[in-house]
């Protein structure tokens, strides 16, 4: 299952990873769901990182603009 990161926000891709690894943690998932899901995770945390990193150079630009006016 690949997940498609322009069609999900940065809070939806870290509520459904926080669901995975819920699920993942309580241990009564079949192997190839459980597969599944921590793939989807990956993909999620991938995602989530983008989107903190893209957010910490905005801001810094946005700082770093500031400090020259």
């Amino acid at each position: 299952m690949t997940v498609n990161k322009n069609d999900i926000s940065f809070e939806e891709a870290l509520k459904d990873l926080e669901k995975i690894v819920e699920d993942l943690n309580n241990g009564d998932m079949e192997l190839e769901k459980a597969i599944t899901a921590y793939e989807k995770g990956i993909q999620l945390k991938n995602i989530c990182e983008d989107r903190l990193k893209n957010a910490q150079e905005r801001i810094e630009l946005i700082q770093s603009k500031k400090k020259e006016n």
